[in-house]
């Protein structure tokens, strides 16, 4: 796994679950990898991670328009807990290199408890970790 990869890996951990226990950092960076591995979406973490509409003139992403929040929501993508951040390269590493198994079954999107999306139904639902729960886009 290329450098850029783990950047994107361990930024995306950062924003979507530094709050979260390891298992749920873990399960939240599953998602990603199982996302790569997954022919109907972008073939590298980051173009995973950055997926979304983004405006013609700028390139930059829309706010709210993408898969991510966090990389969409307009906000400086610079961590400022450095604790934080370094354990989420950790995190990005261990199941970058695929030192974990995927604890999530095969999720491939997943959503925070305090939401109800609509595509949710459409979904294998796998359970909760921490405050997200998983979902399996079946084939």
């Amino acid at each position: 796994m290329i450098a850029e990869s783990l950047i994107c890996l361990a930024l995306n951990v950062y924003y979507e679950a530094r709050d979260q226990p390891v298992d749920g950092q873990i399960a939240v960076t599953n998602v990603v990898m199982n996302r790569v591995a997954d022919p109907r979406f972008p073939n590298t973490p980051c173009k995973v991670i950055k997926e979304g509409v983004h405006s013609k003139i700028t390139g930059r992403p829309l706010r709210w328009k993408c898969q991510f929040t966090w990389y969409c929501d307009g906000k400086k993508d610079k961590p400022h807990d450095l604790d934080a951040y370094r354990w989420a390269q950790i995190i990005a590493q261990h199941v970058g290199f695929g030192e974990t198994g995927d604890i999530t079954s095969g999720a491939t999107h997943y959503h925070a408890v305090s939401v109800n999306p609509d595509w949710n139904i459409k979904k294998t639902k796998i359970g909760r970790i921490g405050d997200h729960i998983f979902y399996r886009w079946e084939k």
